[in-house]
């Protein structure tokens, strides 16, 4: 018996060679500033195991996504402070989209992000990015930290537009924020409308768009091995609803899963984030492209 491939989806080596893979998953088990439940550094090591699991055939596509060929790359491990780790985070995604991949990153905490944008942006000026998250995240600085993962979306407005959706956690002060800025902000109390709350969503991103999924943005029924839980959150649908959305109709240029704290007894939050991950994959590669006048 043939030993399993210690890669995203248990991939033999035809489709998950670097050269001829379209995708470059990114592991990236870093953990500093996270401030309630710890483990986040375990989590890629977690989604990988999961992925495993998977049927590799999308019915919803009718494809095997795993076509497209996914390389998983050895993990970026990091210990130093949040500053460094932004820079290394940058350098390495630079070098995949370098290579022509298709660049996914997988934490880690929410800070990690900061660095995959900051390459991005060299790469695509005009980039916006879509945050799907609990949290505003919109602080200055926390715990002495300006790339405190509860300042990510702070950095990430300093450098280019974005749409924020999920949300339902923030400081006083966050609010007051997005008041005086104008942020545009999707609350998740008001995607009853999910139709209207998405197409509001198209509608602030630019042809260009940096998704950045934040796992604590679904209900924690569905993945409560979150950081920081919060209550009322986005089911399957409407994540798979929004995120589909933004493929169909924008060029996304990689994206990011974070925040999960992987729980020893239950290994339901591993499989749905690994799962998530390949579908958006599979919106990447295989939706047919709305066509503009």
């Amino acid at each position: 018996m043939s030993k399993i491939p210690d890669n995203f989806g248990a991939l033999e080596d035809k489709y998950s060679e670097y050269k001829k893979s379209k995708v470059a998953i990114i592991p990236i088990p870093y953990e500093i500033t996270t401030t309630y439940i710890k483990g986040t550094k375990k989590a890629p090591r977690a989604i990988i195991e999961a992925s495993k699991n998977m049927e590799l055939y999308d019915e919803e596509l009718d494809r095997v996504v795993a076509d497209i060929g996914i390389s998983t790359l050895a993990p970026l491990k990091i210990t130093k402070k949040p500053g460094v780790m932004v820079s290394k985070v940058k350098t390495r995604c630079l070098k995949v989209l370098n290579d022509n991949k298709f660049p996914v990153v997988i934490g880690g905490e929410h800070s990690i992000s900061i660095g995959s944008l900051f390459a991005l942006k060299e790469k695509y000026p005009d980039i916006s990015v879509l945050s799907l998250d609990a949290h505003a995240d919109l602080r200055g600085e926390y715990e002495g930290s300006k790339y405190n993962h509860a300042c990510v979306m702070a950095r990430i407005r300093e450098h280019c537009d974005a749409v924020q959706a999920g949300v339902r956690s923030l400081s006083f002060e966050e609010s007051e924020t997005i008041k005086e800025n104008h942020y545009k902000v999707m609350w998740a109390k008001d995607k009853t409308n999910i139709t209207g709350w998405v197409k509001e969503i198209l509608d602030n991103l630019n042809k260009d768009v940096y998704i950045t999924v934040d796992t604590d943005v679904f209900d924690p029924s569905l993945i409560p091995a979150v950081g920081t839980p919060e209550p009322g959150g986005l089911d399957w649908d409407d994540v798979l609803t929004a995120t589909k959305a933004v493929f169909k109709e924008k060029n996304v240029v990689g994206f990011d899963v974070v925040e999960l704290c992987p729980d020893s007894t239950s290994k339901t939050a591993d499989f749905i984030t690994a799962k998530l991950i390949y579908k958006m994959l599979g919106y990447k590669f295989f939706l047919v492209k709305k066509r503009r006048n």
